[in-house]
């Protein structure tokens, strides 16, 4: 593990070095996947006037909807040296922007992996982002909820939990943080709400992809992690590879593995799991589950950055200061699956 380690900090270096090339890419789209038609009845009319000066109109919101589809954006390359697409799926109260830009401005994990020779799709989980709401509770049981500012800083280990400030002068980071804490409100334009409520409905919608668009590999993270690892239960014959960016859950001990056994897993750690009680519970779980794959012969890695001597990655490891060199290793451990040409 530490050759591997050693060849994709060498990448990083060369790369960095080097002038960047400019993208040779055959395709840029789209698509919606899954879903399913509700109907509603027995709302009230209303009148309502959609632009300043425009008569208002009576709308009927009773009727048909178009409900629980995912979107995903896809960018394929002139020549990929990835043998299949990399599906990306973000975290809880998150949308696909996870992966396009970092909050300080630098490029994503998604540019990172089209230079590393993947096409790569971006997803939009169903309820988030261009996957579109749903009425509720009509459709979708229970309401939104919302991610405050500060409840980030602690949960994604930025910092100790009771380090966020609104002043951002009086904020505490842990020491060696790599998450760029300047640009903290900028990260935090990203988030988006979220139901607790739909796991089914987004299984869905990962499932509907992976019908679509695969055979491919899942990098998964955070709230993602167990819709990943659920996905490549579904179809073992479709899913090449699961890459868990701290998953923050997995299939329960009673789930039988065996279908995973000719998968290779690999999840990444950041730092300060060890003194959180929350994500002791979770890696606890997760360290389960890779168990549970191993025995039955399957392949479950571990790429923990502190036991690689590098510290201070947070949850949001894609964004931190040190991302590029993250994906590196990511890219390194796929090569030696025979993933990447």
């Amino acid at each position: 593990m530490r050759r591997i380690a050693i060849a994709a900090l060498l990448a990083c270096t060369l790369a960095a070095e080097a002038p960047a090339q400019p993208l040779q890419v055959r395709e840029i789209g789209s698509l919606h996947v899954g879903g399913r038609i509700a109907e509603i009845s027995g709302l009230p009319e209303q009148e309502i006037t959609f632009s300043p000066g425009a008569p208002p109109l009576r709308i009927n919101p009773n009727g048909q909807f178009q409900v629980e589809q995912m979107y995903a954006q896809y960018v394929r390359l002139a020549e990929p040296r990835a043998r299949y697409p990399l599906i990306l799926a973000h975290g809880g109260g998150l949308t696909g922007v996870t992966y396009e830009t970092t909050p300080d401005g630098r490029p994503g994990w998604q540019m990172a992996f089209l230079r590393a020779g993947h096409d790569v799709f971006v997803t939009d989980a169903v309820e988030r982002g261009r996957s579109g709401w749903a009425r509720f509770p009509q459709v979708f049981p229970g309401e939104p909820v919302f991610r405050t500012m500060g409840e980030g800083w602690g949960l994604f280990r930025v910092g100790p939990g009771d380090g966020w400030n609104i002043d951002p002068a009086q904020r505490r980071a842990f020491p060696d943080s790599r998450f760029p804490t300047g640009a903290w409100n900028q990260f935090m334009m990203q988030a988006v709400p979220r139901w607790v409520t739909t796991d089914r409905q987004i299984q869905a919608g990962y499932d509907a992809l992976v019908q679509q668009i695969c055979p491919c590999v899942l990098l998964v993270h955070s709230q993602g992690g167990n819709f990943g690892f659920r996905a490549a239960l579904n179809a073992p014959d479709k899913v090449r590879a699961v890459i868990a960016v701290e998953p923050s859950g997995a299939p329960p001990e009673s789930q039988d593995a065996a279908a995973l056994k000719e998968i290779p897993h690999l999840v990444v750690w950041g730092d300060y799991t060890s003194e959180n009680p929350f994500w002791q519970r979770i890696r606890s779980n997760i360290d389960r589950w890779q168990a549970q794959i191993r025995a039955v012969g399957g392949v479950a890695d571990t790429l923990d950055m502190p036991a690689e001597g590098v510290r201070g990655n947070s949850h949001m490891i894609m964004m931190d200061t040190n991302s590029d060199d993250v994906a590196a290793r990511i890219n390194t451990w796929l090569e030696r699956r025979g993933l990447v040409r």
